[in-house]
C-alpha cells in the first residue's frame, strides 16, 4: 500500500464497479447518488467488523471481506426487506500490502454480487492498529418492515438454521437469510423478527423487551449445532449453552401466530436451512423447559460489547 497508495487502491476498486441504471452517482464523487424506480421505504443500517473482536488477525483478508458486508446484509434480511447498495469503510494498518487490501474487496465484493448489492461508495484510510471496516447498507421494503416489537401472546418463536460453536470457522462465512426472510413474509405474517447476532438467549430477550412480553424455549427443541458439539468438548459448556449463548450464527429469530406456525410446519417454504418451532410467547418472564418439563429461569446472556 505504501508504494501505491490510497488512491491507487480507490481507483482499482473503481473500475471494476458495475452499476444499475438506478445509480446516479458511484464511486469517485464526495456522495455516491442513487435514483430507486420504487416508491418503497428506505431501511439503512451500518455494522463494523474489527481486529481483535470480530476475527483474529490470522483470518484471511478475503473472509474478513465476506463477513463485514455479510454481516450487515444480515440486518436487512432480519427486517424482511432487500438490500440494494452498500457503502464501505476500511481502516488499514500501515504496513497492509495492496494484494491483502485487494482480497479484501474481493471478499467483500463477492457477497455483494450474491445478494445484487451495488457497492456505491466508502473511504479507505491507514492507522497505526489493527483491521477495521465499516459497512453501510441501504435496502428498501414495499410493506412495512418486520421490527421486534410485534411478538404477541400465543405466538410460537421460531429459527432458521443451527446455533452454536460459530467461532469455529462459520462467522467468518455466514450467508445472510435475505431470500428466506422474503420467503417466510410471502407465506405467512410475520409478528416479530430479528437475526442471531448476540446469542439465541440475548436476542430473544430483545424481541421479549420491545414487545413487552415473555417467552419459554423447549430445550429438546433448540436446534444445536455439530459446531456447539465441537466447541462443547473443549470448553466445559454444554452444547446446548453454546446454542443459546454463543452468538454470531445470524440466523433468523421470529415469530408467529399459531395458526401460521402450523402452516410453517406443515409446508415450509425453503428446504434449507432447516426450519424449528422451539418455544412459545408467553405474558412475562423468560424460562427454558427442560427434558423433565421443569421450567427454569432462562438468563438473557450473550455476547455484549464493554462488558
Amino acid at each position: 500500500m505504501a508504494k501505491k497508495g490510497e488512491f491507487a487502491l480507490i481507483d482499482w476498486i473503481r473500475r471494476r464497479s458495475r452499476f444499475g441504471p438506478d445509480v446516479v452517482i458511484g464511486i469517485g464523487d464526495d456522495c455516491a447518488a442513487v435514483r430507486p424506480a420504487n416508491r418503497a421505504i428506505t431501511l439503512l443500517t451500518t455494522d463494523a467488523v474489527i481486529e481483535g473482536t470480530h476475527f483474529t488477525p490470522a483470518a484471511p483478508a478475503r473472509q474478513i471481506g465476506w463477513k463485514a458486508m455479510a454481516t450487515a446484509i444480515s440486518d436487512i434480511a432480519a427486517m424482511a426487506a432487500t438490500p440494494r447498495y452498500a457503502l464501505v469503510a476500511v481502516a488499514l494498518p500501515d504496513n497492509a500490502s495492496m494484494k491483502w487490501a485487494k482480497d479484501l474487496y474481493r471478499g467483500l465484493r463477492a457477497v455483494a454480487d450474491k445478494f445484487r448489492v451495488a457497492i456505491i461508495g466508502g473511504n479507505v484510510a491507514s492507522w497505526k492498529r489493527g483491521i477495521a471496516v465499516t459497512t453501510t447498507i441501504i435496502g428498501d421494503c414495499k410493506a412495512a418492515p418486520i421490527t421486534r416489537s410485534g411478538a404477541k401472546t400465543g405466538d410460537h418463536i421460531f429459527v432458521t438454521g443451527t446455533l452454536g460453536g460459530s467461532q469455529l470457522a462459520r462467522h467468518l462465512r455466514l450467508l445472510p437469510r435475505v431470500r428466506e426472510a422474503l420467503a417466510l413474509r410471502r407465506a405467512v405474517r410475520l409478528h416479530a423478527m430479528l437475526d442471531i447476532s448476540d446469542g439465541l438467549a440475548q436476542d430473544l430477550g430483545h424481541i421479549c423487551e420491545e414487545s413487552r412480553a415473555g417467552a419459554v424455549l423447549y430445550e429438546t427443541e433448540i436446534p444445536v449445532s455439530p459446531d456447539a458439539r465441537r466447541a462443547a468438548k473443549k470448553s466445559r459448556r454444554t452444547p446446548l449453552d453454546h446454542a443459546l449463548s454463543d452468538g454470531e450464527d445470524y440466523e433468523l429469530l421470529f415469530t408467529v401466530s399459531e395458526k401460521d406456525a402450523a402452516r410453517l410446519l406443515k409446508r415450509p417454504p425453503f428446504k434449507s436451512p432447516r426450519l424449528t418451532r422451539i418455544g412459545l410467547i408467553i405474558e412475562k418472564g423468560m424460562f427454558l423447559q427442560r427434558r423433565n418439563g421443569k421450567k427454569i429461569i432462562l438468563k438473557p446472556k450473550g455476547h455484549e460489547h464493554f462488558t
